[in-house]
């Protein structure tokens, strides 16, 4: 079980990564772009996926893991229990979202490295 420090140093861990606000709560961003964020209503981590389909397997592999809130479901989010997610797999989640929008030539020279 992680808890929301455990969260905060995974997420500041990456490259460039830094912590402002976003919708009034702390927010992790890459450079200027979206990364995650902890909501304190549900503890639900912020996860961007590749798609809306992707988003319907996981929830329904994993409904203990993974939910969905009326905000999210027109875009290709998911919503993670931070008290139920292992740091194996959000690390994993994470890297994937830090390739996908981090700068091209930060993530060309980082690769395989992350």
């Amino acid at each position: 079980m992680l808890s929301p420090k455990d969260f905060t140093r995974i997420c500041l861990s990456y490259p460039q990564a830094h912590e402002k606000l976003s919708y009034g709560q702390p927010s992790f961003f890459i450079a200027k772009r979206f990364f995650t964020r902890l909501r304190r209503e549900d503890h639900g981590i912020v996860l961007l996926l590749d798609s809306i389909d992707e988003r319907e397997m996981l929830l329904e592999a994993d409904p203990k893991l993974y939910f969905i809130t009326d905000h999210y479901k027109n875009y290709a989010y998911v919503l993670a229990r931070l008290e139920v997610i292992d740091e194996l797999l959000l690390r994993a989640r994470l890297t994937r979202i830090w390739k996908k929008i981090a700068p091209r030539k930060l993530a060309k020279e980082l690769g395989a490295n992350l």
